[in-house]
């Protein structure tokens, strides 16, 4: 790319670019801008004055015969020459991911990030939402008049499909999400799990059970008060659980998805979240749940065993799915695959001997390994006789409502993930899931599922996050943000 083509790409994409050579310094400069532009919408709002801010714009650039022969990232590649660039949103949430990201371009490729403004604008409930709270017919009128408001025609997830084809005329990628895609994801999770997205912690613990929930709010306290690595526990309604006492109020009615953090000073701490029952739910969290780039998301649910030598409470450690759910067919089609992760796979299965100090002989006769299959149907029983040879063709041990829907959203957006669910009914050999079987089994088994999932998010952290990030989740033509 030359000096000319390089300036053209800069004019298309914005304005009052900068080059940096240090992280630190580019940070700065976002924060600084986006804080600008923010302010500057609050204060016309408040006014009820016009205005428009933009949101800010990283970009990279490689010339031919630029890139190091050297080069070995560590997540992130560009494979070819070319202008590269996203918009920014929210560098108080984001400032250590992008940091990351920053600092192996710089490392890898020893060029200068850019910095300006883009052309496109900061919508104003994403700035501020009470600009749109309560809001008179009158209002609304000043509102679409005067401000920008969130565009849906460029809020996708193409990129994240991998739906764009290179164009040498067009900036590249360099992030799976836009700032308008980020920032509509952060106002559904509030809406949704009923915590402010700064809450959110990078190891995502995924459940189906209230009971799980109780079982977590307990040992979160717990660690709370013993001082140790967790230095606070957050319920929806952003109730801060310290080791001077609670600070505001659990919300009285509970949001559709509840999700509840213990929380890490570098955000490494754990989020649970009762996603409730069914694919739907599961997608929708995960969509908005990838824009904050966890570390991985682990299901931990229950599921009715297909197998007659499986006993109520016995696990399942998911290592292929069949997608019977259908909600993300037209953005992940069937055929693609979504293999398990083994660096996940491993931790489970050594988390697992941990919490219930089996050996590993003994595990094999609790713990069964296969694929899972995932329906849209509560009653799929009632539909055994079409179903039957499709479970048995596939070898399924276990049949769920969210679990390969989860897998497949991880494997879609580059999150490591897993499953290990609990037998909690066996209807093909009448053992139906009855009030009374249920709470003795739940009494004796969900304490233990839980900690399974813990200490395994616990072992994913001491043996470094960089492994789960390895290049298997991605294709070969990717942004080279993780």
């Amino acid at each position: 790319m030359s000096v000319s083509d390089q300036d053209g790409m800069f004019d298309q994409v914005g304005s009052g670019f900068m080059p940096f050579h240090d992280a630190e310094a580019a940070l700065d400069r976002i924060e600084a801008l986006y804080d600008e532009g923010a302010s500057r919408l609050r204060k016309a709002f408040e006014a009820r004055e016009p205005a428009e801010s933009y949101y800010p714009y990283l970009a990279f650039s490689l010339a031919r015969g630029s890139i190091p022969h050297d080069v070995k990232p560590r997540f992130g590649v560009l494979l070819e020459p070319g202008f590269y660039g996203t918009t920014l949103t929210r560098p108080a949430l984001f400032r250590s991911y992008w940091r990351a990201q920053i600092e192996n371009l710089l490392e890898c490729y020893r060029q200068p990030v850019h910095v300006g403004l883009s052309r496109r604008p900061m919508p104003l409930p994403y700035v501020m939402e009470e600009a749109v709270t309560g809001l008179t017919e009158s209002d609304l009128k000043i509102l679409q008049d005067n401000y920008a408001l969130p565009d849906l025609h460029a809020t996708d997830d193409r990129i994240a499909n991998c739906e764009i084809i290179p164009d040498p005329d067009a900036p590249r990628a360099l992030a799976l999400f836009t700032a308008e895609r980020t920032d509509y994801s952060l106002a559904r999770l509030h809406h949704y799990t009923g915590t402010a997205p700064r809450h959110f912690q990078r190891f995502i613990l995924l459940t189906n059970y209230q009971r799980y929930v109780d079982g977590f709010r307990d040992y979160a306290r717990a660690q709370v008060d013993a001082g140790g690595e967790y230095s606070a526990f957050v319920e929806p309604g952003d109730a801060i659980y310290s080791k001077t006492g609670m600070s505001g109020q659990p919300s009285a009615s509970l949001p559709q998805m509840p999700a509840y953090h213990l929380c890490r000073p570098d955000g490494d701490g754990i989020t649970l979240i009762n996603i409730g029952v069914g694919p739907s739910n599961a997608k929708t969290i995960t969509d908005h749940l990838a824009v904050l780039r966890p570390h991985c998301w682990l299901m931990v649910g229950h599921c009715a065993g297909l197998r007659r030598t499986q006993l109520l409470g016995d696990y399942v450690l998911a290592h292929g799915y069949v997608r019977d759910d259908h909600v993300l067919d037209d953005d992940l089609p069937t055929w693609v695959p979504v293999p398990p992760i083994a660096e996940v796979q491993v931790a489970l299965q050594e988390a697992m001997e941990r919490v219930t100090g089996l050996d590993e002989r003994e595990i094999k006769t609790r713990l069964r390994t296969g694929t899972v299959m995932t329906t849209d149907n509560r009653n799929w029983e009632l539909r055994l006789r079409a179903l039957f040879t499709q479970i048995n063709m596939s070898r399924s041990i276990a049949v769920d409502m969210e679990s390969a829907t989860i897998a497949a959203n991880g494997f879609r957006f580059r999150v490591p993930y897993g499953t290990l669910l609990c037998v909690s009914d066996k209807p093909l050999h009448g053992e139906l899931k009855l009030r009374g079987m249920a709470n003795a089994f739940y009494r004796e088994r969900v304490s233990q599922h839980l900690m399974v999932g813990i200490e395994t998010m616990r072992l994913l952290r001491e043996r470094g996050v960089e492994s789960l990030h390895s290049r298997k989740l991605r294709g070969f033509d990717e942004p080279a943000f993780r």
